[in-house]
């Protein structure tokens, strides 16, 4: 009997059994019917709930790769994979249905888990006042903090990606109507909002790891006002305007804790491999926000390995450092030669065969291969080429920083801060010692320096998009080396044809087909698809 999901809303009960995130919870829960009647007591139930809202962030990354293909959307790298895969990855590339119209539920898996994540929020914030807080009454308002935060994280996703998105608060079956973006983004706003003045201003450092902080949400806020300011041209949503996001951000910079690390390289685990230099780890002070990941062995449900790393790896070989993976997200070329040779980040983000003098000779299983791999989420082996996860597909752990320290300064000087020159300076200065500081920096300036600051890790497309679709559409289309398309079609894609389907699709993804007729017509899909 077909599973009646329609929008996919309530597709999991907040009752399974929920994998730590790493570093903080461990909890487990047994009864449905318990949970959804009376369930709801204690303050130690209600963070085990809170447990089940953090592990779907784990869940929609490894339904749907989204930070991997993110690169693929942008103007950084091809689709990639295998000669012999699917061409899934190359249609979303190219930004055109008919390069594989078998993948009518491209973005399937995903979908049902940002709503399945956002149907174990809604569930803890309209229960919440059922517990018997006693003296923890600033425990529950810290909860209901982190389960708006990662609501509104949800949903900028979900808005960015495909606009016009259900939009539920409350724990429902029924079969809602997709809302217009102004509406997703004035919920986001709010949730955001809420979140950041109910959090403590405390240090960073007195949060346990993994946890949601003020920081985050006042980060957040900023990124999704930016997006909704640039590609909407409007400049108030939900009472929010470039003054507020400002002030949000200064806010971060000025009373967080929060810091650069000395050397860009240390970030990254397999860059800092490469580079025989010690790996900052996962809590170092540049992370405003993660998502954690553990070496969970397994493909269920709930477990907490990072599963999406495996597309980037290097195809079909494993050399020292770099696990074999899937070979998506090749590097086009014209990334790597807009780095100045002098910039540590090139070698930190960008894997080169050539520069690095690796004896890659599976070139020909990899599909649009320019000679680059991205490195930043590089899953490594050892000197014998073994994996240093348990399963190289399943086991890795590496977390995914959503917000970095960085991020904060350069949205801090894009929105007007009277620092814009000390924050773009310190952000170039520890990429590359040599340059000189500037002394004035515009917008472009600072967008430049966004690519360069943060290409790998899902956040050119949006600074791309937000600009508008003419202005996407020529960019990625200007910097695209569209030789390198491989499409399975004798005639792939010219820039012009490339611009012309962006500004088709508006940017956005097509809706999962199999959405579509669970909701009996009542989604409709987005242009272009």
């Amino acid at each position: 009997m077909k599973k009646r999901y329609r929008i996919i809303i309530a597709a999991v009960a907040t009752i399974i059994t929920f994998s730590s995130c790493k570093k903080f919870l461990t909890s487990e829960l047994t009864d449905a019917k318990q949970t959804t009647l009376s369930y709801y007591k204690t303050p130690s139930e209600a963070y085990t709930a809170l447990v089940g809202c953090y592990n779907g962030l784990n869940q929609i990354y490894n339904n749907d790769q989204i930070p991997a293909l993110l690169e693929v959307f942008s103007d950084n790298s091809f689709g990639g994979t295998g000669t012999f895969d699917g061409y899934g990855w190359a249609m979303v590339d190219e930004f055109d249905k008919s390069i594989s119209p078998s993948d009518v539920s491209f973005h399937g898996g995903g979908w049902k888990a940002y709503y399945q994540t956002i149907y174990r929020c809604n569930v803890l914030l309209q229960n919440i006042d059922k517990v018997a807080w006693g003296d923890s009454i600033a425990l529950r308002q810290k909860y209901a903090a982190e389960a708006k935060f990662i609501r509104a994280y949800c949903y900028l996703d979900l808005v960015r990606l495909f606009e016009n998105v259900p939009l539920v608060t409350t724990p429902t079956l029924a079969n809602v109507p997709q809302a217009n973006p102004d509406e997703t983004f004035a919920q986001i706003m709010k949730d955001l909002r809420e979140a950041a003045d109910s959090l403590p201003s405390a240090s960073y450092k007195s949060v346990p790891s993994g946890r949601i902080t003020k920081w985050a949400a006042e980060s957040l806020l900023a990124r999704a006002y930016l997006f909704y300011a640039g590609f909407y041209e409007k400049s108030t949503i939900a009472g929010e305007t470039a003054a507020t996001a400002l002030a949000a951000v200064e806010d971060v910079i000025a009373h967080s804790g929060h810091s650069l690390v000395s050397d860009f390289t240390t970030l990254w685990p397999a860059a800092s491999t490469a580079k025989n230099v010690t790996y900052a780890g996962e809590d170092n002070p540049e992370v405003v926000f993660a998502i954690k990941y553990s070496s969970t062995d397994n493909w269920s449900a709930d477990a907490t390995g990072n599963r999406w790393m495996v597309m980037e790896g290097i195809r079909s070989q494993s050399i020292y450092p770099y696990q074999a993976g899937w070979g998506a997200c090749t590097v086009d070329p014209k990334l790597w030669n807009v780095y100045r040779s002098t910039d540590t980040r090139r070698f930190a983000t960008i894997i080169s065969i050539a520069d690095e003098n690796l004896a890659y000779t599976k070139s020909s299983d990899c599909r649009s291969y320019t000679g680059y791999f991205m490195k930043k989420y590089a899953m490594q082996c050892d000197k014998n080429g073994n994996s240093l996860a348990s399963n190289f597909m399943t086991g890795q752990s590496q977390d995914l920083f959503v917000i970095r320290y960085s991020d904060v300064l350069l949205m801090a000087a894009e929105l007007g801060s009277p620092n814009a020159v000390s924050y773009y300076n310190q952000v170039r200065h520890r990429a590359d010692a040599s340059t000189a500081p500037a002394t004035a920096v515009t917008k472009a300036d600072i967008l430049a320096e966004r690519r360069l600051e943060f290409a790998g890790e899902g956040i050119r497309y949006w600074d791309v998009l937000r600009q508008g679709i003419d202005v996407a559409a020529s960019t990625i289309a200007a910097n695209t080396t569209v030789s390198f398309f491989q499409d399975g079609t004798a005639n792939p894609p010219s820039a012009s044809q490339l611009a012309a389907n962006i500004k088709v699709t508006r940017g956005f993804q097509q809706i999962p087909n199999d959405q579509i007729t669970l909701s009996s017509g009542m989604l409709k899909q987005n242009a272009g698809w």
